[in-house]
């Protein structure tokens, strides 16, 4: 059995550390708080691409300085501020001792994720990592989960894909031939969009559920 998982807003929470590190930015630069909320929104969840943010900020904010120099700021300074989600640990833990294979799947920078996986010691948990830039392709393309199922040791069979995000995770995973198990996080499934299999407010709910109720009904291909 095959368990893929997304990194931000899934194992760990991306959303509560931006969201400090833009109050402080915003509040050094003598700013009112409403351009924290601006940048939040335009920065879509780590989705807006990290150049094009930056460019953003530098004109909005009338900042003298480099956007090389932002986009290094936007990757790296929030990591410090981010925390694993509840239970996260003891959930993919229950699953390898059940004989699962775990992979992380992330889109993003491959020098940001790994250090992000690396400070929050996610390594021991799981058996790959696989970063879209790295690889040359990202969520939702199909590509990337058979990279991973190649990255465990899998052909195709029984899996599930778990992340926050409705088309990068749970449609990617589904085109892949996944089951999917959606991380609402508070949130409503848009609508319109076919369900996933599982939903729940948590990745370790998410989890949990998975392997105690739901059998593989889908295989990778």
């Amino acid at each position: 059995m095959m368990l893929l998982v997304d990194l931000d807003n899934t194992l760990v929470d991306r959303a509560t550390a931006f969201g400090h590190w833009t109050t402080g930015f915003i509040r050094q630069l003598g700013r009112p708080d409403s351009d924290a909320v601006w940048l939040v929104g335009a920065d879509r969840d780590g989705y807006e691409p990290r150049d094009s943010l930056a460019r953003t900020m530098k004109e909005r904010l009338n900042l003298d300085v480099a956007v090389e120099d932002l986009v290094d700021r936007l990757l790296y300074e929030h990591v410090e501020l981010m925390t694993i989600e509840p239970g996260v640990p003891q959930a993919l833990a229950a699953v390898r001792e059940l004989g699962w294979k775990i992979a992380i799947v992330t889109n993003g920078a491959t020098s940001q994720q790994i250090l992000k996986i690396q400070k929050l010691g996610l390594e021991s948990f799981v058996d790959a990592v696989v970063i879209s830039e790295a690889e040359g392709v990202k969520k939702p393309d199909p590509e990337i989960f058979r990279i991973a199922a190649r990255r465990l040791g899998l052909g195709p069979g029984c899996g599930w894909m778990i992340g926050d995000h409705a088309r990068a995770d749970i449609a990617g995973g589904r085109a892949a031939g996944l089951e999917t198990g959606w991380v609402s996080r508070g949130m409503t499934w848009p609508e319109g969009e076919p369900a996933p299999t599982v939903t729940a407010a948590t990745a370790a709910e998410v989890i949990d559920t998975v392997v105690l109720q739901y059998p593989c009904r889908r295989t990778l291909h």
